[in-house]
């Protein structure tokens, strides 16, 4: 067995949104519940406070990225801290909040909204391209699992909340091409997809919360793999040349495991062998 060891031992109440820099070979990962955005190339880290949540990020150029936060897209300088708004993401909406987000191969980038308490049926899915930030889906609980084939031909979304995961056909310019089938049915297992990945092979990586795990399912959904978390709650993955980055969650262990799960909301590094996507590029 394969196993993670610490990346990064700062505790997140709530991990999520890895982002591998291809520009800066550099890690890039939130606390959404501390409106933290954390950064490290292995050796130097550093750490940007936000005065809201703070969820998912796209990479623009060398020195900024597009972060999706609880009210808008903003266009955000990595040295200087400044941010620069984009679009405006259901600002009017103080119930909900960004959750999963990725840039896809077309330059758009996707990102989904939530409950701040998870209320069913309170969150959507939109993606913005080139000015535009349109309504994908709505009446989404929980939605997660953002993630695109390596020809940009189909993309994956879940629900954590419906334990399922769907897959679309894209157009030539990225929009949705009718309706979504079932890629992932979690019903009976009972497992909450959360973030997910597609590595350049074509498989689909998805950190299931709650199952200590990120697991590796081929085109047809078969199970080929799975790599073992020491924590409950994996968040999402994502890949830096081979090496496998997941962040985890403190958020939802009781008390009592809280000690027995020390390493709860750090961020793991796990060698695999897989080869990753580099991150697509969002064009503004």
């Amino acid at each position: 067995m394969i196993e993670a060891r610490v990346f990064d031992a700062t505790p997140c109440l709530l991990g999520e949104g890895p982002l591998w820099h291809p520009a800066r070979s550099e890690l890039f990962w939130f606390d959404i519940r501390g409106h933290r955005l954390y950064a490290s190339d292995g050796i130097d880290r550093r750490e940007w406070a936000f005065d809201r949540a703070v969820s998912a990020a796209g990479w623009l150029d060398a020195d900024h990225l597009l972060l999706a936060t609880e009210r808008d897209l903003i266009r955000f300088h990595l040295k200087t801290g400044a941010g620069e708004l984009v679009a405006p993401l259901e600002s009017g909406n103080s119930l909900t909040r960004s959750n999963d987000g990725r840039a896809d191969p077309h330059g758009g980038f996707w990102i989904g909204t939530m409950g701040h308490r998870a209320q069913v049926g309170a969150g959507a899915i939109y993606r913005y391209y080139r000015g535009e930030l349109r309504q994908l889906y709505d009446r989404i609980s929980i939605p997660n699992a953002i993630c695109f084939t390596p020809d940009g031909g189909f993309a994956c979304f879940a629900d954590s909340a419906q334990q399922t995961v769907w897959r679309v056909e894209l157009d030539a310019r990225g929009w949705p091409r009718g309706a979504p089938s079932v890629f992932l049915d979690h019903r009976t297992a009972k497992i909450a997809p959360d973030g997910a990945i597609i590595d350049a092979g074509g498989a689909f990586l998805c950190a299931e919360w709650g199952h200590r795990r990120v697991a590796r399912y081929g085109v047809n959904g078969d199970l080929l793999e799975a790599f073992r978390l020491p924590v409950e709650y994996p968040s999402c993955p994502a890949l830096g040349g081979s090496t496998l980055y997941v962040t985890t969650a403190r958020q939802g262990l009781p008390n009592a495991e809280e000690a027995t799960q020390a390493q709860a909301g750090m961020t793991f590094a796990i060698e695999t062998g897989l080869t990753g996507q580099p991150e697509h590029r969002v064009i503004l």
